[in-house]
């Protein structure tokens, strides 16, 4: 079964592209390559014994596999840093990579359900791109994704997505994201 996202890239965004921007090939048209979700929780286990971190690793864990359908990889301090408590090998933060349809489902979500959610969201900002035409967003809440009840929620923590794309530019990664159904604001 062929998600609407991906019906839709085929059917409306790579003609559309191919007319604005002149690809001669379907395949010159950019694509999204990846996406990223990354959660740092460092400052949420600092002062707390090893059981309390591992109760806190295990709640995150948890709801951030149930968001993304896909179990998280844990990552460490790669050096120590005595000012924030952090101890090289320390495990601070975890990170998904979803490839595929599990990556235009969770995108599907991002953009019908989750980005309405936000409070006083008026569109994605043209700061969030970078020079390669890939997307940054930051989520405060985990709780605007309906996977997760607030109700049952124990800690409320915020995460990162890094929408990879083939793009060549920031133009052509704007472009592409706007046609794909991404609510950026107007230039």
């Amino acid at each position: 079964m062929i998600t609407r996202l991906k019906e839709k890239y085929t059917k409306e965004v790579i003609p559309a592209m191919m007319k604005k921007f002149g690809y001669k090939n379907v395949m010159a048209v950019p694509k999204v390559e990846k996406v990223i979700v990354n959660t740092g929780f460092g400052k949420m286990i600092v002062n707390k014994t090893s059981d309390e971190q591992k109760k806190t690793y295990k709640l995150i864990f948890d709801d951030l596999s149930s968001i993304c359908a896909q179990k998280p990889i844990l990552t460490k301090a790669k050096k120590s840093i005595s000012g924030f408590k952090i101890r090289e090998g320390m495990s601070i933060g975890a990170k998904v990579t979803l490839r595929g349809r599990k990556m235009y489902d969770f995108l599907e979500r991002v953009i019908y359900i989750a980005l309405p959610r936000f409070r006083d969201f008026r569109g994605i900002d043209l700061k969030s791109f970078d020079k390669e035409g890939n997307l940054t967003i930051a989520i405060k809440e985990h709780i605007v994704f309906p996977e997760v009840s607030p109700e049952k929620a124990k800690t409320i923590f915020g995460f990162e997505i890094t929408v990879v794309t083939t793009a060549k530019n920031k133009e052509e990664g704007v472009e592409f994201l706007r046609l794909l159904g991404f609510p950026i604001k107007p230039r």
